[in-house]
């Protein structure tokens, strides 16, 4: 008999941390096509982005990951108030990169969000003060659910 995997049951939702608690109840916004524009983003507070097929969409930066003409992308605006690392949760494997200017941020970690929470992925970025684009890419759908908020 062949070895299988093991799936996942999911009996019932995972318990989030306080500053995820707002990922099971998201607002929607359109993505933007450019920088500057697109849904600007609260700390904290789950979005379902509606985004833009990947040939209407210009990035900032060009992603590593960007796509091909039948995937996905988009950009937001969020403003860093406070000097931490800030994490942003995916609910796909989508690219995703925070951009100053013209330089995308590094990140400094990459995870997997709780067993049954809906988070695909999470990527965490030490951020200082001031205003950043997320721009997301390769998706494979035309809608995105995500979190940005800063870690304790």
């Amino acid at each position: 008999m062949a070895d299988t995997p093991m799936t996942q049951s999911c009996d019932a939702p995972a318990d989030l941390p306080d500053a995820m608690a707002t990922w099971r109840n998201p607002v929607t916004a359109r993505s933007g096509a450019a920088a500057g524009s697109g849904p600007a983003l609260v700390a904290g507070q789950a979005l379902t982005m509606e985004l833009l097929p990947t040939p209407d969409v210009r990035y900032p930066v060009r992603p590593a990951k960007p796509g091909g003409s039948v995937s996905y992308g988009g950009v937001a605006r969020f403003t860093v108030d406070k000097a931490g690392t800030w994490r942003v949760a995916l609910g796909s494997g989508a690219w995703v990169d925070v951009v100053k200017g013209k330089a995308a941020m590094t990140s400094v970690a990459h995870g997997h969000g709780p067993d049954c929470s809906g988070i695909r992925k999470m990527v965490d970025y030490d951020l200082q003060p001031g205003d950043y684009v997320l721009q997301v890419a390769a998706n494979g759908t035309d809608s995105l659910p995500l979190l940005v908020t800063r870690l304790p």
